[in-house]
């Protein structure tokens, strides 16, 4: 176990880097996470584990041979972390190979259309993998999947369920090779009750928190669907509205 005294260790300086720059992120292949709930996580389920930081005095499992370990004063994890509050254990993991395949082999996947709060991406993912969704694709500007934020909200998804980010173009071509028709969270004249559709093999589009789905994609929707609630009540936060269709889904299963 190595020992870190100074906030400006070039470790240090890295961490705080992948915390708050995405861009940083994808040049290094490399992402932050800042739990020892997510360390857990990485091990159970084959993440790319690289570099493991806890706080003075804090107990650590078993790590694979190659891991970097390293121990800090308070101080200097409180400088690191991205959590106003650490939790004494951050972990450095590499990103995992997300090319865009030529079809997709699952029955169900969850399209994302410009949801920017990372804790709603995070916890969409989640969801996802709850209920037994077989990816995420993300288009139009969603929030980072692996800004910390949205790491935390996975709870470990992160390490579990494919994501993907591409462009509606190339969405489209995707959908189309696979056979999958793309049904919409989105108010149209073929829209039906969420809980009148078959979902045995498709792909559902949830929209942003403020304009909900696209209109270059609720064009390329097969059909639209709805969430029946009271009628004073217009729309649901992005993260509720896919596990309704989630949860709907999975009852097909």
């Amino acid at each position: 176990m190595e020992r870190i005294t100074s906030r400006q260790n070039a470790l240090c300086t890295h961490l705080r880097k992948l915390a708050s720059d995405g861009r940083y992120r994808r040049e290094r292949g490399e992402f932050l996470c800042d739990s020892p709930k997510l360390l857990e996580e990485a091990l159970l389920h084959g993440g790319d584990l690289r570099t493991v930081v806890c706080a003075e005095g804090t107990a650590l499992p078993p790590l694979p041979p190659g891991v970097r370990q390293v121990s800090v004063p308070a101080d200097v994890m409180k400088s690191v972390s991205p959590a106003q509050t650490p939790q004494g254990v951050l972990s450095v993991c590499g990103m995992p190979d997300r090319t865009l395949p030529e079809k997709l082999p699952g029955r169900r996947y969850l399209v994302l259309d410009g949801v920017q709060d990372p804790g709603n991406v995070g916890t969409i993912l989640r969801t996802a993998d709850a209920f037994g969704a077989d990816g995420l694709l993300l288009v139009n500007g969603c929030a980072d999947l692996y800004n910390p934020k949205t790491v935390r909200a996975t709870m470990g998804a992160v390490f579990r369920c494919p994501v993907w980010t591409c462009g509606l173009g190339e969405l489209k071509q995707l959908l189309s090779a696979s056979g999958l028709p793309l049904y919409g969270a989105a108010l149209r004249a073929d829209t039906a009750d969420v809980r009148t559709v078959d979902y045995r093999r498709c792909a559902l589009a949830v929209g942003s928190e403020g304009r909900g789905l696209s209109q270059e994609l609720l064009s390329a929707c097969a059909r639209t669907v709805r969430i029946p609630m009271r009628e004073h009540c217009e729309s649901l936060n992005a993260a509720i509205a896919a596990a309704v269709l989630l949860w709907e889904a999975a009852r097909d299963d």
